[in-house]
């Protein structure tokens, strides 16, 4: 998901960590004009914490899936290499690199993997493919390459987010690529308010219904705000105004609109100073659980090692606490 990391650049070249935009003009979304939306039979996924082989001391998958329990792994980052070709971050293609590597060991041990395509750095897909029909085709060469059943677009920053010419590619290529894919689902991850999506995050919405894309989970990163912020009071207000406005923009209960909504959190240290503990995080998968939501992740699993520090890291998550503690309480999701 996900994040700025000081360290990132250091330890891997084109790195794609992630971090939430601060965005304060509020937007609107008018329900009349957005029309309806058909909720899929199921949008419900196991957890999947965010792992980016080659970075951060990247950990053994199996390793984790043994401890923990965990059945799925969002792997981080499939950017733009040459022009609208898809790579892993690092790497000069898909295959034959450590990603690759994971993907066997993930699978080996029973486990599913999710690609993440975008992040915070490094060049995109939305802005490298001129249409969203080379964008589909991107994003058609990942799903080959992995075999997976569910893609997430975590769509950020000035290139992406912010940029509404994108916003609107991103879209109309997730739904050209869900009709070429009966069954696959579709994952929008993007940053957020205290109280849910930002101005950006609105438009990204009312866009989504007004070009029909049939987004599966639209997953916020709740984090990241300033330090001091209590992050479980910040996690469920802004899922509740995510869910807001999805009630209103689509036209969907309660119940239907928690169906498409996930959280993505971060463990530990945030680079803003805000500190998620295992015991929050707990409280945070409760949540999600009791409210019947779509999705729950974590950045990350490379970071779910204990340590002290005054800074976010690669390697571990700032606080005290057991190997893999955070993504055991994400299994139980």
């Amino acid at each position: 998901m996900k994040l700025s990391w000081k360290l990132a650049i250091a330890a891997v070249a084109l790195t794609a960590a992630i971090i939430p935009v601060a965005i304060s003009e509020a937007g609107t979304t008018d329900a009349a004009t957005t029309g309806a939306a058909t909720v899929s039979e199921s949008t419900s996924m196991p957890a999947a914490p965010y792992l980016y082989p080659g970075w951060g001391d990247a950990p053994d998958p199996a390793e984790v899936v043994a401890a923990t329990g965990v059945q799925a792994f969002t792997l981080a980052f499939v950017v733009a290499g040459d022009g609208c070709e898809p790579v892993w971050t690092g790497e000069t293609g898909l295959t034959g690199g450590v990603h690759d590597e994971a993907i066997q060991a993930i699978e080996a041990a029973g486990a599913e993997v999710i690609p993440s395509i975008g992040g915070w750095s490094g060049d995109k897909l939305g802005p490298a493919c001129s249409t969203a029909q080379e964008l589909a085709g991107a994003y058609q060469k990942v799903i080959d390459a992995t075999g997976t059943t569910t893609i997430d677009v975590d769509i950020e920053n000035a290139d992406e987010f912010q940029d509404h010419d994108v916003q609107d590619r991103i879209l109309e290529a997730l739904k050209l690529v869900k009709e070429d894919n009966p069954g696959l689902r579709t994952i929008l991850t993007f940053s957020t308010s205290t109280t849910g999506p930002n101005a950006d995050g609105q438009r990204l919405i009312a866009r989504a219904a007004e070009l029909d894309a049939d987004i599966d989970v639209f997953t916020q990163m709740p984090f990241n705000f300033a330090e001091g912020t209590d992050i479980l009071t910040a996690t469920e207000a802004a899922t509740e105004g995510l869910k807001e406005l999805l009630m209103s923009t689509f036209g969907w209960t309660e119940a239907e609109a928690y169906a498409h909504v996930g959280i993505s959190a971060m463990n530990g240290l945030s680079d803003r100073g805000e500190v998620t503990t295992l015991d929050t995080f707990t409280q945070i998968r409760e949540y999600a659980t009791e409210h019947g939501l779509a999705r729950l992740s974590v950045w990350s699993v490379n970071r779910d090692r204990g340590c002290t520090t005054e800074e976010a890291t690669s390697d571990c998550s700032g606080i005290t606490q057991d190997d893999w503690a955070f993504t055991t309480e994400a299994a139980k999701f």
